[in-house]
């Protein structure tokens, strides 16, 4: 019994363990507009960057940098980075819902726990293809080098 009971803490240690050592180094946390009277367990009440009213957002993001396959970066104008993102099957079908069914709404990009960017759903997207045209500083994008390939080459 008590062999058992060693072998059932190893196999959990390692579990743990194993479960614990792919951590991302670079966060992507997309969340739709939330129901302010959804309650703390639903939605999360923060202040926008951009507008600077106080808004809701669903606590469960709808795409992640686990739906990130790749991505390219492009110099944007005010000195800062844009990135074009491409997702995978279950991102793409995300990306896709999310325009149809909260269009006219507003989705909030995080970047490694910061505010990336905020927009309105205006149109549906079906093409696994998600672009930020600024924001994105060399940071960023090092850290994006380290958990994706760019597009069109190959995983290291």
């Amino acid at each position: 019994m008590q062999r058992l009971l060693a072998l059932a803490m190893l196999s959990l240690i390692c579990l743990t363990a194993a479960v614990d050592a792919r951590k991302p180094q670079c966060t992507l946390r997309v969340h739709a507009e939330g129901n302010a009277n959804d309650g703390e367990v639903f939605s999360t009440k923060l202040r926008s960057a951009a507008t600077g009213r106080s808004i809701a957002i669903e606590k469960v993001p709808t795409i992640s940098e686990l739906d990130v396959v790749a991505f390219r970066t492009y110099p944007a104008s005010d000195g800062s980075f844009g990135v074009l993102f491409q997702l995978n099957d279950h991102g793409k079908l995300a990306l896709d819902t999310l325009s149809i069914d909260r269009r006219g709404r507003y989705i909030y990009v995080f970047l490694n726990g910061r505010p990336l960017s905020e927009m309105q759903v205006d149109r549906r997207v079906s093409d696994g293809k998600l672009y930020f045209a600024s924001g994105v500083t060399p940071a960023d994008i090092e850290l994006m080098k380290k958990e994706w390939p760019l597009i069109g080459q190959r995983k290291k």
